[in-house]
């Protein structure tokens, strides 16, 4: 049992390092909704889910998040662009931490640290814009270092 415990996690070792880049993940996908993505930091991945797509178009839905800091947070900003046919469209960036001021409990976390953020999530719009597109997103710390960064594809067929 050991022996395959350990050939298994070293063709994980292998297949990470041989691989160019991140494979992407699946947030979720219901009926005519469905929403990937991809780590775009070319040296971590992290964990992402929420429980169901339709739980976007609410006001408040759950979110799991986990990532391994390879950098400090004593301030950190959000960075987001809405893509379409590879043109940004609409850019969004906020101030999450800096000193006296965090929206967030995982302000101050230091390199190495395991973040992991379990609750609730506003995301303050009433509909998701149907079609294809991509929501590229990036945390970027007080050193202009990227802390996490992720492609979102978003693929919605419904009709409100």
């Amino acid at each position: 049992m050991k022996t395959a415990n350990v050939l298994v996690l070293s063709l994980v070792l292998l297949y990470i390092n041989a691989s160019t880049e991140w494979p992407t993940h699946t947030v979720c996908k219901e009926d005519n909704l469905e929403i990937y993505y991809k780590s775009c930091d070319p040296q971590q991945d992290f964990a992402f889910s929420i429980d169901r797509c339709s739980d976007i178009t609410t006001h408040t839905f759950n979110i799991r998040a986990a990532i391994v800091l390879r950098h400090n947070i004593k301030e950190l900003y959000v960075k987001i662009n809405l893509i379409v046919n590879g043109k940004t469209i609409l850019t969004y960036s906020d101030t999450l931490c800096e000193p006296g001021y965090s929206k967030l409990i995982f302000c101050g976390k230091k390199k190495g640290e395991h973040l992991y953020y379990e609750g609730p999530v506003i995301l303050g719009i009433k509909e998701i814009p149907q079609g294809d597109y991509t929501v590229s997103a990036k945390l970027i710390n007080e050193d202009d270092v990227i802390v996490a960064c992720a492609d979102f594809t978003v693929k919605n067929y419904l009709e409100y």
